[in-house]
C-alpha cells in the first residue's frame, strides 16, 4: 500500500480530485458535517447516498442540494433491524463509506436492541453496517471520531467491562459514554486495518475528527446549552470547515492505513486538514480485539 507523510497545508474542498463515477455512502447526511461532505463530494462529480432517520428530512436535504447525484435512504443506526434492512436493499458498490452519523451527550436510554444509546448508535450500528456492506466497499472506510475520545478512561477494561459499557450497565455519565463511543470508532478503524491486511480485504480504514465545529450535534447536546451556544459563537468553525478532515480522509490519494486526520490549528480545534495522532489508548491492540469480539457478539454480525 502506498504511503504519504504530509497533506498540503491549506488543503480545501477545491483540492478534491474529480470523482466522476465514484460512489459514496454517508451516514447521517441531513445536517452538519455529513451534509457538507455530501455537498462537496457531489460537486466533485460523485454519486452520493446520504442516510436519514426521517424521510421528510432526507427528501428536504436532497431537494436543497438540487443535484441529481445525491440520493437518500432511510437508516436508523440505533435499530439493528433497520441496519439489516438497509444493507439488504443497498446493493450497489461503494467506493468510500463514511461513518459520520452520531448522537452526543444524551440522557441515559437504550436502543431497540438494548444497547446504551450513544455506543449503540455511534459504534455498534456502524460496526454492523460496515460488516454487512463489507464486500461492496471497493476503496475506503472513514470513521468520524472526536477529540473527546481522549477523555475516555478504559485502559484496563476487560471483555466483560466492554460488554457492560455497551449495554449501559453501571453508573452513567453522558459525556463519558460519548467519549467511549468516539474511542470505539478509532479502535474499530485500527482493528479493521489490521484485519484487512491479514485477510486481504483490499480496503483502507482511516479516521478523521472535525475539531470544534458548529453543528446540530453540538447544538442538540442536552446540558449547559446556553454556555455551549456561547462557546460555539466564540470558538467553533463552521460545519463546512469542520467537514474538511472528513473530505480529506475520504478522497486524498495514497493515505496509509489507519491514518487519522484533524484540523491543523491550536489544539486541533479548527483549521485545515493534517495527519495527526490519536490518544495512545486508541492504538491498544488487545482492547481493539476485545471490542471487536464484543461487537460481533452483540450485533450478531461476523466479518469474513
Amino acid at each position: 500500500m502506498s504511503s504519504v507523510t504530509t497533506i498540503p497545508r491549506g488543503w480545501s474542498a477545491s483540492d478534491i480530485p474529480d470523482l466522476t463515477g465514484q460512489r459514496f455512502l454517508i451516514t447521517g447526511g441531513t445536517s452538519g458535517i455529513g451534509k457538507e461532505a455530501a455537498r462537496e463530494l457531489a460537486r466533485a462529480g460523485a454519486h452520493v447516498t446520504i442516510t436519514a432517520r426521517s424521510a421528510a428530512k432526507g427528501a428536504a436535504t436532497v431537494a436543497e442540494f438540487a443535484n441529481e447525484r445525491v440520493k437518500f435512504k432511510l437508516l436508523d443506526l440505533a435499530d439493528l433491524s433497520s441496519v439489516r434492512n438497509f444493507a439488504k436493499e443497498f446493493t450497489s458498490s461503494i467506493d468510500v463509506l463514511i461513518l459520520n452519523a452520531g448522537v452526543m451527550g444524551t440522557p441515559f436510554s437504550l436502543t431497540k436492541d438494548h444497547f446504551e444509546l450513544q455506543v449503540g448508535t455511534n459504534h455498534l450500528g456502524h460496526f454492523a453496517l460496515t460488516g454487512l456492506l463489507q464486500k461492496q466497499i471497493k476503496n475506503r472506510v472513514v470513521s468520524v471520531s472526536s477529540q473527546m475520545h481522549r477523555t475516555a478512561r478504559i485502559a484496563n477494561y476487560s471483555i466483560d467491562d466492554l460488554r457492560n459499557k455497551a449495554k449501559g450497565v453501571g453508573a452513567y455519565n453522558p459525556w463519558s459514554a460519548y467519549a467511549f463511543s468516539k474511542l470505539a470508532n478509532l479502535l474499530f478503524i485500527h482493528e479493521l486495518e489490521r484485519r484487512q491486511i491479514r485477510n486481504n480485504w483490499n480496503l483502507e480504514a482511516v479516521a478523521a475528527h472535525p475539531g470544534y465545529a458548529d453543528t446540530n450535534l453540538v447544538a442538540g447536546a442536552s446540558i449547559q446549552d446556553r454556555a455551549g451556544a456561547l462557546a460555539n459563537a466564540i470558538f467553533a468553525q463552521s460545519a463546512q470547515r469542520g467537514a474538511l478532515p472528513t473530505l480529506c480522509a475520504a478522497t486524498y490519494p495514497g493515505l496509509y492505513g489507519a491514518s487519522y486526520i484533524g484540523p491543523d490549528g491550536f489544539l486541533e480545534m479548527r483549521g485545515f486538514p493534517k495527519l495527526t495522532r490519536a490518544a495512545a489508548i486508541a492504538y491498544d491492540q488487545r482492547l481493539a480485539k476485545d471490542l471487536w469480539s464484543v461487537s460481533e457478539e452483540l450485533t450478531g454480525i461476523s466479518w469474513g
